[in-house]
């Protein structure tokens, strides 16, 4: 396994992260339990998950994530080999304290705590905030159109946030589906103000959706914030799976196709052929290949990663012993080069 420093912090976390999302609805707990037992063993030394999830997110299924890894922590008492990171909800969620998500006060207090109890943990050691309380454009949102809503001061959030750092129930904080004027506005205030310091950025990325170099990726090296890449896959795309339009029994696309919509984009199916081609013509696995290409991004601190089935978490975390030469990544560079982002 390879590892970097989370941030500017001293933690060093594995490049590849599990991702959780689907236990507690594509996954049993008993699933969840082997794609932990089996990630720790192979040095995935970071997890991560969110009060949210299980994802598509529900009233019925809310937090069912984190119970299901506070179950194996207090059966397995290996809280301390692994680096868990979780998120706070933003705005929308009108089942989650009744709509009134922001991320200060009672609010964020009901969160941490809550999110502390399922986990059966006392500390976070990352926790992030997982999408704005303003309006933006994320999940694939297009076509910006400048809305004021009523959203807390960064500063606001930041005071709030270093209440928990200062009593140990949270280490580090980071940023999740954030743009980069939010980004460098929260990094000024920490510095400026000697505030809690964001420490990552959990944006998408993937070969269908390199957006994040366009203002994100300088922002990452200079400022030492790096990216945790959620979709690196784009929800299974990238795995070739849906190649020829067919969506496999129990995948997400056959399971929740109305949900997915971020991928369901002109010209995805043809993009992916290409990135099939090129895969098959040097020997790769397209998901090792999707996978790696992340991961030796400059910008990039760990991809996180989400399986289904434990052949998909192998092959996953395998794809740290890929290389990939120049020829591949010219190829790739060549195809983004015609078909830009089609999934942004």
């Amino acid at each position: 396994m390879n590892y970097k420093k989370l941030g500017n912090t001293n933690l060093e976390v594995s490049t590849i992260c599990l991702g959780t999302m689907t236990w507690g609805e594509q996954n049993t707990q008993e699933e969840g339990f082997k794609q932990m037992d089996y990630a720790l063993d192979q040095g995935v030394n970071f997890w991560d998950t969110a009060e949210l999830y299980a994802v598509p997110p529900k009233a019925e299924t809310f937090g069912y994530t984190e119970k299901i890894i506070g179950n194996w922590f207090a059966k397995n008492k290996k809280r301390d080999k692994v680096i868990l990171a979780t998120k706070v909800a933003g705005p929308s969620r009108n089942y989650l304290r009744k709509g009134e998500n922001s991320f200060v006060g009672k609010n964020l207090d009901e969160a941490i705590n809550s999110s502390l109890k399922r986990l059966k943990t006392d500390y976070i050691d990352l926790y992030q905030l997982h999408w704005p309380e303003r309006n933006v454009n994320n999940f694939g949102k297009l076509g910006y159109t400048h809305k004021e809503n009523n959203w807390n001061k960064f500063e606001d959030v930041l005071e709030n946030l270093r209440k928990y750092i200062d009593i140990g129930k949270i280490r580090y904080v980071g940023l999740s589906n954030e743009t980069p004027w939010g980004v460098m506005n929260y990094l000024k205030l920490s510095k400026d103000k000697d505030l809690p310091r964001m420490m990552s950025i959990q944006n998408p990325y993937s070969l269908l959706n390199r957006s994040y170099e366009v203002g994100l990726a300088e922002i990452s090296i200079r400022e030492k914030i790096g990216c945790l890449a959620y979709s690196p896959l784009a929800s299974g795309y990238l795995s070739g799976k849906y190649r020829n339009g067919k969506f496999p029994k129990g995948s997400r696309m056959e399971r929740d196709f109305d949900f997915w919509t971020r991928y369901r984009k002109p010209n995805v199916e043809k993009v992916v052929e290409e990135y099939y081609k090129i895969s098959k013509k040097h020997d790769l696995d397209i998901s090792q290949m999707s996978i790696k290409f992340c991961e030796v991004q400059d910008f990039m601190t760990s991809v996180i990663i989400g399986a289904t089935t434990m052949e998909q978490l192998k092959t996953d975390i395998e794809s740290v012993k890929v290389k990939l030469d120049e020829e591949v990544i010219k190829e790739i560079n060549e195809i983004q080069k015609i078909f830009p982002n089609p999934c942004p």
